[in-house]
């Protein structure tokens, strides 16, 4: 099959349609691939360029480096099941690491984190956590100017970094990172709570096993119930990455030891 036949097959079958011109219309409907980027579609171009702040946005999977540090990021939060759960364990250990805070949660849930965030960076996860890579570029700078404001009221700080919710990233996101200066920050490893449900000492050695310097680690302070397998073993993978003899960090302080593209070899 040639690939313009197979994307034709794909668009049918995600349009819940048989055949014919009138099943792609349909499923680019559907899909929002009808818009055109410059009226504003999900991969919007940048045609308003007084308003942009940068030439560019990074956007970091991981960090180049050769300094032993890995950073931890919770998101979703805060939420008062497991957030406090989860800044007990860094306390514990006096780690840091990065939350990307949910705007409507953490206008619910101050109280929880406002006198504990001293050592941990916030970065912004949207206000509703709704699919930025859906929106136009004028909601999803509602989303994330309104989490930025919180943020700023709760802490008396700006964050300089978000995460798309659901890792979805379009192209009217990174036109809104670059109006509010972020970064762009998605993740290398990640819990895999139903993989390790049963064995939740599986779930600190793939961690601990896994992860190498400049590594961005997921994890999630609210949730269901499966959290948990990753939650409560922090402990021991933050002992236990310490053994290999990495430390942490927050993501900022990550990427401020990152090579650049002349040291990587790029």
């Amino acid at each position: 099959m040639s690939r313009r036949a197979a994307m034709r097959a794909a668009l049918f079958a995600a349009g819940g349609v048989a055949c014919g011109a009138a099943g792609v219309s349909e499923a680019t409907r559907l899909f929002g691939w009808d818009r055109p980027p410059l009226g504003g579609g999900y991969a919007a171009a940048a045609d308003s360029p007084e308003r942009l702040r940068h030439a560019d946005v990074r956007v970091r999977y991981y960090v180049e480096t050769d300094e032993p540090v890995v950073a931890f990021t919770f998101d979703d939060g805060p939420g008062p099941n497991w957030t406090p759960m989860v800044l007990d364990a860094l306390d514990a250990a006096a780690a840091p690491a990065t939350f990307f805070m949910v705007g409507q949660q953490l206008e619910k849930h101050a109280a929880l984190v406002r006198d504990r965030m001293s050592r941990h960076e916030i970065g912004n996860h949207s206000w509703s956590h709704d699919d930025l890579a859906t929106l136009d570029r004028p909601r999803v700078e509602d989303e994330l100017g309104r989490t930025h404001e919180m943020v700023r009221k709760v802490f008396g700080r700006e964050p300089t970094v978000m995460r798309p919710p659901y890792g979805h990233l379009g192209g009217s996101t990174l036109l809104a990172a670059n109006q509010f200066g972020y970064d762009v920050v998605l993740w290398s490893h990640l819990m895999r709570e139903r993989q390790f449900e049963d064995d939740p000492d599986g779930q600190v050695r793939d961690i601990v096993n896994s992860v190498r310097p400049g590594s961005i680690i997921l994890a999630h302070d609210v949730g269901k119930e499966r959290r948990l397998v990753a939650l409560r073993g922090l402990g021991a993978m933050i002992a236990g990455l310490r053994a290999r003899g990495l430390r942490l960090g927050t993501v900022s302080e990550l990427a401020a030891l990152g090579r650049t593209p002349a040291q990587a070899g790029i």
